[in-house]
């Protein structure tokens, strides 16, 4: 049975169907909202109305509570991110009149065909 969740606030430009929804039950403390307890998944999401902040999930697992904190993750298998190409040629070059440092750099390789 189809299951609708409205939102008040815009949703996620980066939302889309397939996604996988979950929730966090949020409590107060201090002022705060803080989480009171672990991820539970929601579902997939199968229709998203961004005119009316409305998603459809298909087969909901659980139910939010009021005041959930609702979140969304991306199937890794369709959207992977890296970068592409043989080679990466870097140059760092300070032209700062004061003495700096460079804190880290980082790098992501992949073996891509065999």
């Amino acid at each position: 049975m189809p299951t609708t969740i409205t939102f008040t606030n815009p949703l996620n430009v980066s939302l889309q169907i397939g996604d996988t929804a979950y929730y966090v039950p949020t409590g107060n403390s201090g002022g705060f909202k803080i989480n009171s307890s672990s991820v539970v998944e929601i579902g997939v999401v199968t229709a998203i109305n961004q005119s009316t902040n409305v998603i459809t999930i298909q087969t909901q697992i659980n139910n939010p509570p009021s005041g959930a904190f609702i979140l969304f993750s991306k199937d890794n298998k369709a959207n992977l991110s890296s970068a592409l190409g043989y080679f990466a040629e870097v140059k760092f070059r300070n032209s700062s009149t004061v003495t700096s440092e460079l804190f880290s750099v980082g790098m992501d390789i992949f073996e891509s065909s065999k």
